[in-house]
């Protein structure tokens, strides 16, 4: 916690100074009130002036105890919430940190309803922390010193016998029941995930008539959880029963001993009053705090997920000699690369290649060839296990993340936009850019014609995952996006795989344009949109079988050619 209050811990011991002086006040009040009752209780005209003065300082101590309790809650807010922001801040940045092998795996619906309940509980776990369990504590040791030095010593024994019973059935039946609570955050967490999931997926729901099926995986989970937190509930109820009791044969205990001794005057009726007002300002606490430590058990476990995802080791980091890439010239080599995503499934073995400044080098050949991954590797979404992979002549495990990522564009298969206008989707690239600079560029990705005869124009809400345009529409965005950015170098990873002839050839010419004179890498499965480039590299099983030109492959007659043959005959057919 301490990382989080830090910012602020001159808050904090001002707060602390005001539930000091609050519980002063507050232990203060039964004191004042045994002299008010032993000064009626005299019978002599001086008992009117004294009772008089005691009942103003007993209005005053209420008032500094609830001035003072105000007063803490009001300076320490800005301490609770700026956790709660600093907690939030801190697993979004570590979200980002984690690698892509991390993301793919991920339930982004079980992770955002662990991240809601991680930074409500800091919240909650700072609240019972300053406001119950600190202010119990010390108010508890203030009637101790009051009890031990006026009365009876049974007074205190009975008290803190009773205490201690309290804390250890308290104690013992919440850790029992704790499981139940972790197996209904985990069931929450599961049905979010998959009522999320569903409607992100609600096309795909809807073309397979799985609706029923979709809605049935939610109920039963959600029945499952539903008995979880029964269970909960009445256990709860059960541990409050015995609190209860604990408390009752307590205070009747005292009760008997101080009326016993009002009886023999061994104590005078402010006594009785003094000890019962102190043992229910001791025991309602007390009671409150069982429910606190359950809540606190409870903010813990909804903060387990949460802790567990920061203590994640990021896989991909900068090491710490790394210095920002100088782009010279935009040249690309693989040496020898290796990778596998699991150990027992090789994606390439033995890459090499090398791409000159101003090239465009096109990788091509079958599915699960490893095409796609060459992209995320020399983004340095994951980290080789053999060999190198260099531009300008430069190792990219040795220079920084960010400056690598800021030297390369890229023009995806499936382009995925933010739910929000175009004009911020395309600014994305470069968020200072002015508007003319993004109609620039839209123009030049031949969509601003598009783009002005939408009704809201530039700032047309796309949707979520960009749904309300087309493929087409969508990868003229990302073309957008990436000429905003201007980078030393261009990768388009089947960028026109999943468009139609028309729609193919628009943004075939806009690719054209925008990668004359820049070092172009391009991931291709149809070979008619890479005949133009300057060395075509054939894939298969992870390994380079071929390389050349268009030309010189279609002679080589080898597995180039063939998919060629392949892809010509069944244009012919269509």
């Amino acid at each position: 916690m301490a990382p989080y209050i830090w910012d602020y811990r001159g808050r904090v011991l001002v707060a602390v100074l005001c539930l000091v002086i609050s519980k002063l006040a507050m232990v203060g009040v039964p004191v004042v009130l045994k002299h008010i009752v032993d000064g009626l209780n005299v019978g002599t005209q001086q008992a009117v002036a004294l009772p008089v003065l005691l009942l103003l300082v007993y209005g005053l101590l209420r008032f500094i105890n609830s001035g003072f309790n105000e007063l803490r809650d009001a300076i320490f807010a800005r301490v609770r919430y700026h956790a709660m922001n600093s907690l939030s801040v801190s697993v979004l940045s570590h979200l980002h940190r984690l690698s892509l092998r991390y993301h793919l795996e991920r339930n982004t619906g079980a992770i955002s309803r662990d991240l809601e309940r991680g930074t409500q509980s800091i919240s909650s776990i700072l609240n019972y922390l300053v406001f119950n369990i600190v202010p119990t504590i010390a108010e508890f040791v203030l009637v101790a010193l009051i009890l031990f030095s006026q009365y009876d010593s049974l007074f205190a024994g009975i008290i803190f016998f009773s205490v201690i019973i309290y804390i250890g059935f308290t104690l013992s039946v919440t850790e029992w029941r704790m499981h139940f609570r972790h197996e209904m955050n985990a069931l929450d967490s599961t049905a979010n995930g998959r009522a999320m999931d569903s409607l992100m997926n609600y096309e795909t729901v809807k073309y397979f008539n799985n609706d029923d099926h979709e809605i049935n995986r939610y109920r039963n989970t959600m029945g499952e959880w539903e008995e979880a937190a029964v269970k909960s509930q009445t256990t709860m109820s059960m541990l409050n029963f015995g609190q209860s009791a604990i408390i009752a044969i307590g205070v009747t205990g005292i009760m008997f001993l101080a009326a016993r001794g009002v009886i023999e005057q061994e104590l005078t009726l402010g006594d009785l009053v003094l000890i019962n007002t102190m043992m229910l300002q001791l025991f309602l606490p007390l009671n409150f705090l069982g429910i606190i430590y359950r809540s606190l058990k409870y903010a813990l476990a909804d903060m387990d997920m949460v802790l567990k995802l920061l203590q994640r080791p990021v896989e991909i980091t900068d090491s710490s000699d790394a210095r920002p890439l100088d782009i010279t010239r935009a040249s690309i080599e693989f040496r020898d690369v290796g990778f596998h995503y699991n150990a027992d499934r090789r994606i390439l073995e033995h890459v090499s290649f090398k791409l000159e400044d101003g090239e465009k080098l096109a990788i091509v050949g079958p599915s699960g060839a490893g095409k796609s991954t060459i992209a995320r590797l020399l983004f340095r979404f994951y980290d080789i296990d053999q060999g190198q992979i260099l531009i300008s002549g430069q190792d990219i495990a040795g220079v920084t993340q960010q400056s690598l990522r800021e030297a390369i564009g890229i023009v995806p298969q499936d382009t995925v936009l933010f739910n929000d206008s175009i004009l911020y989707n395309i600014q994305y690239a470069r968020p200072q850019a002015s508007f003319e600079e993004v109609r620039e560029v839209a123009r030049l990705a031949d969509i601003d014609d598009f783009i002005h005869q939408l009704p809201q124009g530039y700032d047309t809400i796309v949707g979520e995952r960009g749904l309300k345009l087309s493929g087409g529409e969508k990868q003229r965005v990302a073309i957008a996006r990436v000429l905003l950015k201007n980078p030393a170098i261009l990768v388009f990873d089947e960028a026109t795989s999943s468009l139609d002839s028309q729609s193919e050839k628009n943004i075939l010419g806009a690719l054209t344009r925008i990668s004359h004179n820049k070092t172009t890498l391009v991931i291709a499965h149809r070979l008619s949109t890479v005949i133009d480039a300057d060395r075509i590299i054939v894939l298969e099983q992870g390994r380079v079988r071929e390389q050349g030109d268009h030309e010189s492959l279609i002679a080589a007659g080898g597995l180039y050619a063939n998919l060629w043959r392949l892809q010509q005959r069944k244009a012919e057919v269509e």
